[in-house]
């Protein structure tokens, strides 16, 4: 069955840096855009990145844009979100989605359970 797993959340100060992992299994990985989401309490769901099955495209909220990368390991089954220049308003449960195909075109099939981002002083 498909699975999809995140790690990397924690609790970081304003400016720093962390990175997000989502370890996929279940199906063929290298065939499927994946993208990462966030959701912070009482706001709905927002994307924050996506990146096709070969990894050479990639798009980004506007608010993410310069400070996150998303990039993914086919070799490894996983994709990963480098977070830089974290705000406060960055703090939120992350999720990592399966798109339906290979790019974004396609709806989330499957979602992860989520990590938490916490950005404090």
């Amino acid at each position: 069955q498909v699975q999809l797993v995140e790690s990397g959340g924690g609790l970081v100060q304003p400016g720093g840096s962390l990175r997000l992992s989502c370890a996929a299994s279940g199906f063929t990985f290298s065939s499927y855009a994946m993208s990462w989401y966030r959701q912070a309490p009482g706001k709905e769901r927002e994307l924050v990145a996506a990146i096709t099955s070969s990894g050479r495209l990639t798009k980004y909220a506007d608010s993410m844009k310069g400070r996150f990368t998303i990039s993914r390991d086919n070799a490894k089954n996983t994709v990963y979100l480098q977070m830089n220049s974290l705000k406060f308003e960055d703090t939120a449960v992350y999720y990592c989605s399966r798109k339906g195909g290979s790019d974004w075109s396609f709806q989330n099939d499957y979602w992860g359970l989520g990590t938490q981002v916490t950005v404090s002083s």
